[in-house]
């Protein structure tokens, strides 16, 4: 496997789903032969993209009903149905503009950068596709510019494209800061504008004026693969898995006390314990799950039959996020686990607002006093309160996602809550860190 795509990670072929015959699909080429698709390999198995009209585009109203109809929802982590998306920027007056978010900024996460890896021309294809729908003449693909490779493969990829047979748009890839909070959308809109890679709030929105004041559409890379699909194999394909309401297949991300962190293609209905069982199963006992990335939710073991569908995990308050799943052995001590996210959250906030400036901080410094045992008496009450003042006042949804992981965790881990504030730091808290989080420093440059 590529370095682009996460060393320790690797794609494992199972089928997509318990009960479902189909095999894998964004990942099929890959299965059937373990090594990344030239575009020759493209489209030997795909074919052309699938144009239908005479001047060289699709009619972009069959496309975004297709879409609807399949029931394409975002894979970035919000979850947003994709066809009203599409619509929004097909409604707007004057030439649209498309960014492909492939920055991938969740620490946990290697599905977008595996994909990009091994069916670049899947992304380009559903990227494409989305351009023309929306009546787009450019394409913007943004990843973060630390991954060199990976930069390296989509340009050659871009260059391939244009060498066989110059797409109908212009697709143009670029390197962006890497920060948590890059990733946002209007942050991408923003530095494509010429300035930092911070998010800028919700108005106005980007499909109403983006870049260039464009209306702009803006797709994880996961999304715009699965589209290029519905596009060839329509919508009742797409519904073949998944469920009547969540359907088809989503890239997870699995690691943690497992025997093989893997990249794995599941159906939207999977039970979690599944899809554990398809990275060869947990090495030992487990005590929680994070589902969803540092934005995400704990879950205690006692949830693993859980399906993996938004419906099925919103009354536990979770969600299937940015597709990743981190499993916590008994031995480890989900509060220092937190503790060192909120840490690295609070140093990648764009800190242009009060929760991000000031909250995220404090609830940071207060989550590691309480797993390194230094908790005073009113620790868990402020605690409790700081963490219940950060969700819905931001500019962006950055102090939501530390609010949602801080507040799940008092919940899943309140027996070492307990255990902590009467008797100190547990001896679990010393052990090896079971979540990748990177050094809680700001970033470098926002641009």
């Amino acid at each position: 496997m590529s370095s682009s795509a996460g060393a320790r990670f690797a794609p494992r072929p199972h089928a997509p789903g318990p009960g479902d015959p189909a095999a894998a699909r964004l990942l099929a080429d890959w299965y059937a032969t373990g090594r990344a698709a030239t575009l020759t390999d493209h489209l030997r198995r795909y074919g052309p993209l699938p144009f239908t009209s005479a001047t060289g585009g699709p009619a972009p109203l069959p496309l975004v009903e297709a879409v609807a109809a399949a029931g394409l929802t975002g894979r970035g982590g919000a979850g947003f149905p994709t066809a009203r998306k599409l619509g929004a920027v097909a409604a707007r007056r004057g030439r649209g503009v498309v960014v492909v978010n492939a920055m991938e900024s969740e620490p946990a996460s290697r599905k977008d950068r595996f994909l990009i890896a091994v069916a670049p021309h899947l992304v380009l294809d559903g990227a494409v596709l989305a351009a023309l729908a929306v009546g787009a003449d450019t394409v913007h693909v943004c990843l973060s510019r630390d991954r060199a490779a990976q930069y390296r493969q989509l340009s050659a990829a871009v260059e391939e494209r244009r060498r066989a047979r110059p797409d109908p748009v212009r697709l143009l890839v670029h390197g962006l800061p890497h920060s948590y909070v890059s990733s946002e959308s209007t942050s991408l809109v923003r530095w494509l504008d010429g300035g930092p890679a911070q998010p800028r709030g919700d108005r106005p929105r980007t499909h109403e004026r983006g870049v260039g004041r464009r209306p702009t559409l803006v797709h994880n890379a996961e999304t715009l693969a699965h589209l290029a699909l519905i596009a060839r194999h329509g919508p009742a394909w797409f519904r073949q898995v998944g469920t009547q309401d969540e359907p088809g297949t989503l890239l997870v991300t699995v690691s943690g006390a497992v025997r093989t962190p893997a990249v794995l293609e599941v159906a939207l209905g999977t039970p979690l314990a599944t899809v554990l069982d398809q990275a060869d199963g947990a090495t030992q006992p487990l005590r929680a799950v994070l589902l969803g990335g540092f934005a995400g939710a704990w879950l205690a073991a006692e949830h693993l039959h859980t399906p993996l569908t938004r419906h099925d995990l919103a009354p536990l308050g979770a969600a299937p996020g940015a597709g990743v799943l981190v499993a916590l052995p008994e031995a480890s001590c989900g509060l220092a686990e937190t503790a060192r996210v909120l840490a690295y959250l609070a140093a990648h906030s764009a800190r242009q607002c009060g929760p991000c400036r000031l909250g995220l901080p404090a609830v940071a410094e207060d989550f590691t006093a309480l797993a390194t045992g230094r908790a005073d008496a009113v620790l868990l009450s402020r605690l409790r309160h700081r963490v219940g003042l950060l969700p819905d006042r931001g500019a962006c949804r950055h102090p939501d996602g530390a609010a949602r992981l801080a507040a799940s965790a008092l919940h899943a881990f309140a027996d070492d809550v307990d255990h902590h504030l009467a008797h100190g730091s547990c001896p679990a808290a010393d052990q090896p860190p079971r979540i990748p989080v990177p050094p809680a420093t700001a970033p470098g440059t926002w641009r």
